[in-house]
């Protein structure tokens, strides 16, 4: 015949059985969670990829006009400052001429 402690032991064996099994079908659930919550989040990195190189190209060719902008217009700058240089000469070589009459 079965013991108490049999009994006990057969009891407390299929309880733990029950346990493990909940656990794993648990464990199962939050792995499968995880795998969603890894899929989306790689979306949405290859998104923030996208989106940052779809700005990066505008913002380079901004930085390259502006660039060529800077690039005129210290050529612009040097061109009124040797005219003025050029003018003022002039005037100074005709005060010249205009005195030794």
């Amino acid at each position: 015949m079965i013991d108490a402690v049999q009994l006990v032991l057969f009891i407390v064996i299929i309880v733990l059985t029950i346990l493990l099994v909940v656990l794993g079908v648990q464990v199962y659930f939050i792995l499968k969670e995880v795998r969603r919550t890894l899929e989306k989040t790689n979306k949405v990195l290859e998104d923030t990829g996208t989106i940052t190189e779809s700005i990066s190209k505008p913002v380079a060719s901004l930085a390259s006009l502006s660039f060529g902008l800077k690039a005129g217009s210290f050529l612009s700058i040097a061109k009124i400052i040797k005219s003025l240089l050029s003018h003022t000469d002039d005037d100074s070589d005709k005060k010249k001429d205009t005195s030794k009459e």
